[in-house]
């Protein structure tokens, strides 16, 4: 399957990223500190944005953005700033190197997804997207409705807790938020915590 585009994550914890973004047909490629995302983009430079953390070991955010706004081969690309800082002067400041969007962690992966389909387009980026919002995973069968405690697990799933953290959480043994997950994964008819998410946040049902 051909893919809507190609997207490179430079983030030491991309995990969520990495996961997710196929699911809606984007190709993923992650580097896990700016050093390493500038070699990747010298190497293959045919990317159609780039989604750049600000704290990073070896090479942070700032630098590596300045980095890829000076090359010749790549300086084209688009750039979300992803980062946990608000502050407005600072954000400014990123613009002003060369960013052409921020995201403010955390943040939801529908923002996300709308910031990057809004971005391609401006970078006129003309390849079909009629399938951008639609889940490859879901099987189109009416899904069962999930029991408030279901709702509340989930959520704390999409906040990337564990079922360790989960259990702390809600005062309840581990292997009972697995029992709630294998019912939740069952009404959803998904395999996995990702899809599982992914499904509830474009159905608002968390």
């Amino acid at each position: 399957m051909t893919s809507l585009a190609r997207i490179l994550i430079i983030d030491d914890n991309s995990k969520l990223m990495e996961d997710a973004l196929p699911m809606y047909g984007y190709e993923v490629k992650c580097a896990n500190d700016g050093l390493l995302g500038l070699k990747i983009l010298d190497e293959d430079s045919n990317f159609d944005i780039v989604l750049l953390d600000v704290v990073m070991p070896n090479l942070d955010g700032w630098e590596t953005l300045k980095a890829i706004r000076k090359s010749e081969k790549f300086s084209q690309i688009p750039v979300i700033m992803l980062t946990s800082v608000s502050d407005a002067n600072k954000q400014i400041s990123g613009l002003k190197f060369g960013a052409d969007d921020y995201i403010v962690k955390p943040f939801v992966l529908p923002n996300l997804l709308a910031r990057i389909e809004a971005l391609l387009r401006r970078s006129t980026w003309n390849k079909d997207t009629k399938q951008a919002s639609a889940l490859p995973f879901v099987s189109g069968e009416e899904i069962s409705p999930l029991t408030s405690r279901e709702k509340e697990i989930l959520q704390l799933v999409a906040k990337g807790e564990t079922n360790s953290q989960i259990a702390q959480k809600l005062f309840v043994r581990e292997v009972t938020v697995k029992t709630h997950l294998n019912s939740i994964f069952r009404k959803l008819k998904v395999g996995n915590r990702v899809q599982a998410v992914l499904l509830a946040q474009q159905t608002e049902l968390i």
